[in-house]
């Protein structure tokens, strides 16, 4: 699924056109200087930082989120229904040609979240004779509480050849560190990693899919696709206002999630802070993503008992078994008439609780998917995990090392795809831009 290797050229034939016969980036100049003219055509700087990213979307599910802040949107955001995430390969080698293009990412990305074209000129105001500069299928569809958000690979400050491309290896933060192999790994190497990612949520797919597919567009000859996750139904809850989701085996998922009103925890979890590392990093947050496979139809013959046994709560209320309430705190020394715990060693809610992990909590926003079958009467089926965190060598990866190691759950997963990222703080006003304290 790895795209071709775009070419450098840097010719004028070669560089994409907009409907008016200019260079994009001339075009965006004449608008007013990249996301400064993004931010004229949508009110205002002042207008998009009101509330900061991280509010709730204005009004209804169709409203807009907030593109400008201290950090980035789709974050601690409500976790919207849709997600279409992409992660690309670098294919330039051209630091000035990878630094134009996320400037225009960013002026793109606060345009398309504040439901307006991906260019200045659109869709259909351009010359008949040029492509347009937006691809026109999200005409008439509001914001959708779309929300983009762009992280950095491990390998784009080192490439697999260990190549440091655009003299930013020294700039690596350290708990950007390869994760392990865990135990039960089935990792496709199409289907993992990345130079750079971008997670597209909305409540609409459409609006989704065309903010990731116009970013590629712009993107064409400096990045290629190296894989996307198409995802639906979110798994879990970043907000006391939403009810906790269900996942596909039909269990509520991300009942102790952290929440976007829990300040004090999310200081210490979920934001890197200024002692932690390179100052560019500060305030921005660590992604690991996985894409699991259920094996649904297996899970379905087994009976309920022992499916709440293999969770740690009951299917129905969500509640921790012996106990009533989807909320009430598991009780891990309680046990039942047999004199074994309630909630077995190997069941998942005591593993992955943070009293088993030093305290250690992620921030999850994951999402089910189905991508067909798997040509043997199966659907290819199961949950696409996304999470946040303050250092993964601190949360996830210790979590997902006990997990691996002893969750009962294991039997009916399949870990295919694997992706850690970097996602700097949020763009702060008009002269900001995507990576600009890293590449600055």
């Amino acid at each position: 699924m790895t795209g071709p290797a775009g070419g450098d050229a840097t010719s004028e034939p070669n560089r994409e056109r907009t409907g008016r016969g200019l260079s994009r980036r001339r075009a965006m100049t004449l608008a007013g200087a990249g996301v400064a003219g993004v931010a004229g055509v949508a009110g205002g700087a002042g207008a998009l930082l009101a509330g900061g990213n991280e509010a709730s979307a204005t009004g209804s599910a169709a409203g807009s989120v907030p593109f400008l802040g201290e950090h980035q949107a789709g974050i601690t955001t409500p976790a919207q229904d849709r997600l279409h995430f992409v992660a690309f390969d670098v294919v330039t080698k051209d630091r000035d040609r990878l630094v134009a293009m996320l400037q225009e990412w960013t002026a793109a990305a606060a345009r398309m979240t504040a439901g307006k074209d991906a260019g200045v000129i659109g869709a259909v105001g351009g010359m008949p004779e040029a492509p347009p500069d937006d691809t026109g299928e999200a005409l008439g569809l509001p914001p959708s509480q779309l929300t983009l958000t762009v992280g950095f690979g491990p390998t784009l400050f080192r490439d697999a050849q260990g190549r440091d491309r655009f003299g930013i290896a020294a700039r690596r933060p350290a708990a950007l560190a390869d994760l392990p192999h865990f135990a039960g790994d089935a990792l496709r190497p199409e289907l993992s990693g990345g130079d750079l990612c971008v997670q597209a949520c909305a409540n609409d797919p459409q609006v989704a899919v065309h903010a990731i597919r116009n970013l590629a567009r712009i993107g064409m000859g400096v990045v290629s696709v190296r894989w996307s996750q198409l995802g639906f139904g979110r798994t879990s809850s970043t907000s006391r206002d939403q009810a906790t989701p269900r996942n596909l085996f039909g269990f509520k998922d991300g009942t102790a999630n952290l929440k976007a009103e829990d300040a004090g925890l999310l200081r210490d979890q979920l934001w890197v802070q200024p002692d932690d590392g390179p100052e560019w990093m500060t305030g921005g947050s660590y992604l690991v993503t996985r894409k699991i496979r259920m094996l649904i139809e297996t899970w379905d013959r087994s009976p309920l008992a022992e499916q709440e046994m293999i969770v740690g709560r009951t299917k129905g209320s969500g509640a921790p078994l012996g106990l009533r309430d989807e909320f009430d705190e598991p009780d891990f020394a309680a046990k039942g008439d047999d004199g074994e715990p309630l909630i077995a060693d190997t069941a998942h809610v005591r593993l992955a609780h943070p009293d088993a992990n030093n305290g250690a909590r992620l921030l999850r926003r994951g999402y089910n998917f189905v991508d067909g079958s798997d040509g043997l009467g199966r659907l290819d089926a199961g949950l696409f995990f996304i999470a946040y965190q303050r250092d993964p060598r601190r949360q996830f990866v210790p979590i997902q090392t006990r997990l691996a190691r002893n969750d009962a759950m294991n039997e009916y997963l399949r870990h295919v795809s694997s992706g850690l990222f970097a996602c700097p703080p949020g763009v702060r006003d008009a002269a900001d831009w995507w990576g600009r304290g890293l590449f600055g």
